[in-house]
């Protein structure tokens, strides 16, 4: 049996009194790209802000290597190896790209310079910038230092909600790209996108979510080919 590196089992959650994950169940396993889609309103930002502890889960349990760490605070999840690139506000305007990464590393003991000196030759656009404020950046530009700094404390699970969100289709399939390089790192990846077809295109798996619910769930591939959820989610005829 695999030891999933991530896991929700029977998650209900939500914000206040209101319910948006319905016992919704769904793992990550280690080098994978999983593609969370679905209308919206569906739950699926819900679940990484469950499995981020940003909210906490009603009931059902979230595992991380075995461990649960529902409603554990998001800074200990940080530590732990659980990174999180959120869809607004994940980057610091006023600050520079250097500020940007150090502020992504504030939990670390040891070995800052030397894992921003790796961002700057794996990320290069972020080496010649790293001086620019991060508010003069594109939208692709910030998404690319949005992940470097969510990779400062070395994860090996990164959440992203809707990284294409906003963006111009070629800079969007920029942005895919560098998402696959994350994962080439060696971090596991749980993926919001609002654009279905693109997002299960890079992945490995996806879940289909319908009112905190998941409906459908499989290869990435598959989920692509089937007719039921081309026709209620994808657009297809």
């Amino acid at each position: 049996m695999t030891d999933h590196v991530l896991e929700l089992d029977g998650v209900d959650s939500g914000y206040g009194e209101v319910q948006v994950l319905d016992d919704c169940s769904m793992h990550l396993d280690s080098d994978e790209i999983v593609c969370l889609i679905g209308p919206n309103g569906a739950g699926k930002s819900t679940v990484l802000k469950t499995v981020f502890g940003m909210l906490d889960p009603w009931t059902g349990t979230v595992t991380y290597h075995g461990e649960d760490i529902g409603g554990m605070a998001p800074e200990e999840i940080v530590r732990d190896g659980i990174g999180y690139v959120p869809q607004t506000d994940n980057v610091f305007g006023s600050l520079s790209i250097e500020e940007n990464l150090r502020m992504g590393g504030v939990a670390r003991n040891d070995g800052l310079d030397a894992v921003i000196d790796d961002l700057y030759e794996r990320f290069p656009l972020l080496d010649e910038k790293r001086r620019a404020k991060a508010r003069t950046l594109s939208g692709g530009q910030r998404q690319v230092l949005a992940f470097a700094r969510a990779l400062v404390m070395e994860p090996d699970v990164l959440l992203i909600d809707e990284p294409s969100a906003g963006l111009a289709p070629n800079t969007a399939q920029e942005v895919f790209g560098h998402v696959e390089a994350v994962n080439d790192m060696g971090a596991a990846i749980l993926m919001v996108e609002q654009n279905a077809k693109e997002g299960l295109g890079i992945s490995d798996r996806g879940y289909v979510l319908d009112q905190g619910t998941v409906r459908f769930e499989g290869e990435a591939d598959s989920l692509l080919d089937d007719d039921e959820v081309s026709k209620l989610y994808l657009g297809g005829a």
